[in-house]
């Protein structure tokens, strides 16, 4: 069983919870921006938000103690993981339907990075 975290680490747990959804949000938004308007220079921010969400999350899964259990941890890693490579499916899925239903080959303008 976990031990539940500290009330010393509410501040922490508070501010790094805001960080992880501020910046997943700005890692999408960064990731669809650049895809879609094809500017190169977006792609290399979109992972700098990504590698501030990834410290974020380590930061809050310590401070509420997640990190102490090998099955929380395991799935600490598997969201990080996810949330990676989630961006890049969703857009060739999207790319895939809109090109299927228009009949076209390319139905955004893709650039692969």
């Amino acid at each position: 069983m976990i031990e539940p975290a500290n009330l010393a680490n509410f501040f922490t747990i508070f501010f790094s919870s805001a960080m992880v959804i501020m910046l997943g949000a700005l890692y999408a938004l960064l990731f669809a921006y650049s895809r879609i308007k094809a500017m190169l220079l977006l792609m290399p921010l979109a992972y700098v938000s990504y590698a501030g969400l990834f410290a974020f999350t380590l930061l809050l899964a310590n401070a509420a103690n997640l990190l102490a259990s090998p099955l929380w941890a395991t799935v600490v890693v598997f969201m990080l993981v996810g949330y990676l490579l989630a961006p890049h499916a969703i857009w060739h899925l999207c790319v895939g339907t809109h090109a299927a239903e228009h009949g076209e080959a390319e139905a955004l303008p893709v650039k692969d990075f």
